[in-house]
């Protein structure tokens, strides 16, 4: 994967993954990595954004669970559009998709990387409580958070254009790779914006967020009146705040060594710190299906209705979710009303039809008591169920 930087370019380094790769399992391996990470990760993403969509709709949403399905949104992107363009070029090992998408792929992503920091840093100012659903409509939110979301994705576009600027399609023999060059009269302003660059969108937002987490669940714990609901959600957001920071290091390690003009670090690491920037996206919903109680109860509803919506499908009637117990009750307080005009002798025909409307749901007490203490009960092949009747005939 060496190349020979050009003299008039004090940057020279790949875009959209490490192409001129040499060997067939490290071609077959990262894109079967890669695309089981999106698969598994999309899917989390999904489920996530479906129990809180509805949240939302059952009036049960928040700040917090706003802020978290825009993370969730974001997550999903860069899954489904961003990791793809890395297991193509790794598959083919030179650029095969073009010069729009060389110049941005890597710009794009940044973005995405960048405003997944910012919400989760803004979560710090949201609520934790259930957001009154106004007459707008019940996926209506507090005003702010539109507001934040649009100024974060402005930011987070705007920081990672020199990404998309130096970014060429360079013939190389009879192939053809993606990369950034970066001309000798842009590189003293360009060394003094990659020191701002990363500390501002990542270092700082993630030492703020973990910061403040880790100071209220403290407080939570020692001095909240009612400490384990804010506790919990806390200890969600400062999970999802250290694994993210954990987790994009090496991305941003790597990226600002290159880009400050130190010497290349090794392939492997390079590699390594594509594949944990899409692996945080997948273990961002493993974290909140696991930790946030609102979003594991309503993984378990959504189970539900899947599964008792695809039994009454089937031909059969026996896989229908069951509602209450099968203990024969429901047949014998179905079969007394049809049993009423044999048993009344001088009932008029007529006042049957009302007198089974008024008792419909009426049961008779006699029978019930019958029922009850035939409930749950098995009879064996060889016991008699009404041995009195063997004892008449014996008489």
């Amino acid at each position: 994967m060496d190349i020979d930087r050009p003299a008039n370019v004090s940057f020279f380094d790949f875009i959209g993954g490490v192409q001129l790769l040499q060997g067939e399992d490290t071609r077959t391996a990262l894109p079967v990595i890669l695309i089981g990470i999106c698969v598994s990760g999309a899917v989390g993403n999904l489920l996530v954004l479906l129990i809180f969509i509805r949240d939302f709709r059952n009036g049960k949403g928040s700040e917090v669970k706003a802020l978290l399905a825009s993370l969730a949104s974001t997550d999903l992107v860069i899954l489904l559009l961003c990791a793809p363009v890395r297991a193509v070029t790794y598959y083919k090992q030179t650029w095969t998709l073009g010069s729009f998408v060389c110049s941005t792929t890597d710009w794009f992503q940044h973005s995405c990387v960048v405003a997944k920091t910012l919400i989760l840093a803004a979560t710090t100012r949201a609520k934790h409580t259930l957001a009154p659903s106004s007459a707008s409509g019940p996926l209506s939110s507090p005003t702010w958070i539109h507001g934040a979301l649009a100024f974060i994705w402005v930011v987070s576009m705007m920081f990672p254009l020199p990404q998309m600027l130096f970014a060429a399609v360079v013939p190389r023999g009879r192939d053809k790779i993606c990369v950034s060059e970066m001309p000798v009269c842009a590189s003293d302003f360009m060394s003094v914006f990659y020191k701002i660059y990363p500390t501002a969108t990542f270092l700082v937002p993630v030492i703020f967020t973990t910061a403040y987490y880790t100071k209220t669940l403290h407080a939570a714990v020692n001095h909240a009146p009612n400490p384990q609901h804010q506790s919990k959600v806390t200890l969600v957001l400062l999970c999802l705040s250290g694994a993210l920071g954990l987790m994009l290091l090496p991305e941003w390690g790597t990226f600002t060594w290159i880009r400050l003009g130190y010497n290349k670090p090794p392939v492997g690491l390079i590699i390594f710190a594509q594949v944990f920037l899409y692996a945080c996206s997948s273990l961002s919903p493993v974290i909140l299906m696991t930790m946030y109680d609102d979003v594991r109860q309503g993984l378990i509803t959504i189970w539900f209705i899947v599964t008792c919506r695809g039994s009454k499908h089937l031909p059969n009637n026996n896989n229908k979710c069951p509602k209450t117990e099968g203990n024969g009750a429901e047949v014998g307080a179905n079969t007394v009303p049809n049993a009423v005009p044999n048993t009344v002798p001088n009932a008029v025909p007529n006042a049957v039809p009302n007198a089974l409307s008024v008792d419909k749901e009426k049961t008779i007490p006699d029978v019930e008591h019958f029922w009850t203490g035939r409930r749950n009960t098995q009879v064996e092949e060889e016991q008699d169920p009404v041995p009195w009747e063997r004892e008449e005939k014996m008489l």
